[in-house]
């Protein structure tokens, strides 16, 4: 049995499982805003699939030429692995850390320490990767290719739910576009996220039941089970 079976069987729950937001890449416009020449960039560091998209997607759509001896730094090996999607892999200068933005330093090595770093972001450049490079003397710039965008929830009966678990800001753009007049009532909001997504769910004039991770609470089920137990 899967986590979610485990509590549905524990508590008599039942789950529905439904993306509230899309990752796309932005606009040529929205992008040649930013004055991001791709070939002043030796290298390029990734953090997802869905920038490695945004990315080659946009580059294609600007007629942006991309250098073979371009340098690949990803923070995990499966998000180095997408790369096949749209390059030669084994042709390539490809590097990937172990999922933290400390171990992209790390591979940072006398090699590569000359190098321009482009930090391919989505939403924000404040990311936690950005946040890395700035403790470092190494030329780097962040620079957003792709953003959220709310997917249409219209044939989610919102109402018909006593908990709605929120993963990311965008989720909570999403509940306050498609459904404008929700009110949250004694319904349980579930905060699985950060600063910046506690942030967004209260002035949105939500409020947590419960957030998370913490150390008592380290993943969404445990967090849903915890949330139950003291609320029986």
């Amino acid at each position: 049995m899967t986590p979610y079976e485990n509590l549905s069987a524990k508590y008599g729950v039942s789950f529905t499982f439904a993306p509230f937001y899309q990752i796309v890449p932005l606009s040529s416009i929205e992008m040649r805003a930013q004055h991001c020449n791709i070939a002043d960039y030796s290298a390029v560091v990734f953090s997802s699939r869905s920038t490695i998209d945004a990315f080659f997607s946009l580059c294609e759509e600007l007629r942006m030429k991309i250098s073979e001896e371009m340098k690949y730094f990803c923070t995990n090996e499966k998000v180095a692995m997408y790369l096949q999607k749209h390059i030669v892999y084994r042709k390539r200068k490809i590097f990937f850390g172990d999922g933290t933005p400390s171990s992209v330093l790390d591979l940072i090595t006398a090699k590569h320490k000359d190098d321009n770093f482009l930090i391919v972001t989505s939403d924000s450049p404040v990311s936690s990767l950005t946040k890395a490079f700035d403790t470092t003397s190494y030329k780097h710039k962040s620079v957003i290719f792709a953003k959220s965008v709310s997917k249409d929830l219209h044939d989610v009966a919102i109402n018909d739910y006593d908990m709605i678990v929120v993963y990311n800001k965008a989720d909570v753009a999403a509940i306050k576009e498609n459904f404008p007049d929700f009110q949250q009532g004694d319904r349980a909001i579930i905060a699985y996220g950060g600063e910046s997504l506690k942030k967004a769910v209260t002035e949105a004039g939500f409020t947590i039941g419960i957030s998370a991770p913490t150390p008592e609470c380290n993943s969404v089920v445990k967090a849903i089970d915890t949330y139950i137990q003291n609320n029986k």
